[in-house]
């Protein structure tokens, strides 16, 4: 099933949700006085973008990768767009529901807000507080694009290889690509620089969430490729699905 059809399945339950009041008094709401009262936690980092819904700009998904042992997950966000997004002061913690994708290797909050904001995604590890890099939010004034269109190339047998255009987007920094089976489970999940990647050829890869070298594939089995384009302020301009057949 596609990325999206899956995420207009699980958002639909939440249209009356948006931001709401997180009542635990014992964690602070600013993400500031948050990180002050981690002194003790080395500081790390989390991957995380974030896309509007397809032919809805008031829906938005704020991806991350949680890594193995993640505890604490909080979403943190600005009132406007028109702060300094490196000031954590200015982002408050705000209540979202999450929901797994990728069979969980990833997983998502979900925004039902046309106001567009800058935003943080944190968790905490054995002796670690992650945070992201700020997310700007831009459902209203760049949505991401969704399409189908990737040229595969099997000429390698089970090891296909994805090339695909920018579809007009023109600040693109970096191309994450997820390979996954016909129920979504997650396979394999790559970064590159490059308008295309290989499986499993790790030559461009410059960032890879896999923890250990996925299974090859199976030939004639039904695979999803999926791909986002990703902006320098982690907002994704373009993604591109499709489902192959492995030969």
């Amino acid at each position: 099933m596609k990325l999206n059809a899956i995420l207009f399945i699980l958002i639909s339950s939440l249209l009356f949700f948006s931001c709401s009041e997180d009542n635990d008094i014992t964690t602070p709401r600013n993400l500031e006085e948050y990180i002050n009262a981690n002194t003790n936690r080395e500081l790390d980092e989390v991957i995380a973008c974030a896309a509007s819904e397809d032919n809805n700009t008031s829906l938005t998904n704020i991806f991350y990768y949680p890594i193995e042992g993640a505890t604490e997950i909080k979403y943190f966000e600005t009132e406007s767009t028109d702060v300094d997004e490196k000031d954590f002061s200015n982002y408050r913690r705000e209540l979202l529901t999450s929901s797994d994708v990728f069979g969980g290797k990833l997983e998502k909050f979900s925004r039902s807000d046309s106001e567009e904001a800058w935003c943080i995604v944190t968790f905490l590890t054995n002796g670690k507080l992650h945070k992201s890099n700020p997310i700007r939010l831009k459902n209203e004034t760049s949505s991401t694009i969704w399409e189908e269109e990737v040229t595969i190339d099997q000429t390698e047998s089970t090891m296909p290889k994805f090339t695909w255009s920018e579809f007009g987007t023109t600040d693109n920094a970096i191309f994450f690509q997820v390979i996954s089976d016909e129920d979504d489970e997650f396979i394999s999940g790559t970064y590159t620089y490059d308008n295309y990647f290989q499986f499993y050829d790790t030559s461009n890869v410059v960032l890879n969430i896999n923890t250990v070298t996925p299974e090859n594939l199976v030939v004639d089995n039904t695979y999803s490729f999926t791909l986002m384009a990703v902006s320098e302020d982690n907002w994704v301009n373009l993604v591109i699905q499709n489902q192959f057949t492995a030969q």
